[in-house]
């Protein structure tokens, strides 16, 4: 399954979820809280696999990432010591295109991977364009010198005052470090990730 391109509105009120994490999807006024189409208001309660299947989508919409890449994730998150579904959110974490968006470059993932693909990144000093790209601890990640005029990465670091605890952000050189691992408690409380574990472990 290819990865989704299409309205992230329209996924998260299906899905209960911020795809985006700003929660911008629901704000009051702007876009409606209950799910598309003409049966939106209803209701449906969900099977375990309806369940397991919904939490998959949430983390791929979210991550931006398409069925393949989720279970291949998977597979190397049980081969590593620790609980499975944390291990799984931690490599998600660790992707570039993500530490990207975490650096507050970019307002979205789907744009932090155009910046990737683009070329415009440097991990410890080699470019690398490919947004899957998974970056270890101690690793610093520039951006070349043309992108630090962009008026978007601009706007985007004004907007976004903080970083999570996990990494580190120099606004002024424009270069930034993967401190540490996060943990569980500082991702997405909303993602059921043992849910997800549990449709692979089925498999």
């Amino acid at each position: 399954m290819a990865r989704y391109t299409g309205p992230m509105f329209k996924k998260s009120r299906r899905l209960s979820f911020s795809v985006l994490e700003s929660g911008k999807e629901f704000t009051k006024g702007k876009k409606r809280s209950y799910p598309p189409g003409q049966h939106g208001t209803k209701k449906i309660k969900l099977s375990t696999y309806g369940q397991q299947l919904q939490e998959k989508q949430k983390i791929r919409f979210a991550y931006g990432i398409n069925a393949r890449q989720l279970k291949n994730l998977f597979n190397k998150a049980k081969l590593q010591h620790g609980v499975t579904g944390t291990n799984l959110l931690i490599l998600l974490e660790s992707r570039l295109d993500n530490i990207i968006f975490r650096f507050g470059l970019t307002t979205t993932r789907n744009a932090s991977r155009q910046l990737v693909n683009h070329g415009h990144v440097l991990v410890n000093g080699k470019k690398i364009n490919i947004p899957s790209y998974l970056v270890k601890v101690g690793d610093t990640i520039t951006i070349d010198e043309k992108s630090k005029k962009n008026v978007k990465i601009l706007e985007s670091l004004q907007i976004n005052a903080s970083t999570l605890p996990f990494v580190e952000f120099d606004k002024k050189t424009f270069t930034g470090k993967y401190l540490r691992t996060p943990l569980r408690e500082e991702l997405n409380s909303d993602l059921q990730e043992a849910l997800v574990i549990e449709s692979y472990g089925r498999a």
